[in-house]
């Protein structure tokens, strides 16, 4: 499932059933005074297995609408958090 892009980002919560909640960082330019910024945006995606914890870097991909905010899917973990 998902045959669209490819985005990186960071778990930020884990508590749904089969489902994360992922930030996007991007860098934008300012329109003005051209300083770089950087902007989140959060998006909801679906965790079939349940692997992904808070903090670890994944790699999710644009599907089909699968509920009322989710539309991407989890391929692949990059990068476990560290455990404390």
């Amino acid at each position: 499932m998902g045959k669209g892009r490819e985005v990186l980002g960071v778990v930020v919560r884990d508590k749904l059933d089969q489902g994360v909640i992922v930030a996007v960082e991007r860098h934008v330019s300012h329109g003005v005074y051209g300083k770089i910024q950087r902007r989140t945006s959060k998006f909801m995606a679906h965790d079939e297995a349940n692997t992904a914890k808070v903090g670890d870097r994944i790699a999710m991909v644009e599907s089909r609408p699968l509920s009322r905010r989710k539309r991407y899917v989890v391929t692949r973990v990059i990068e476990r958090a560290e455990v404390i």
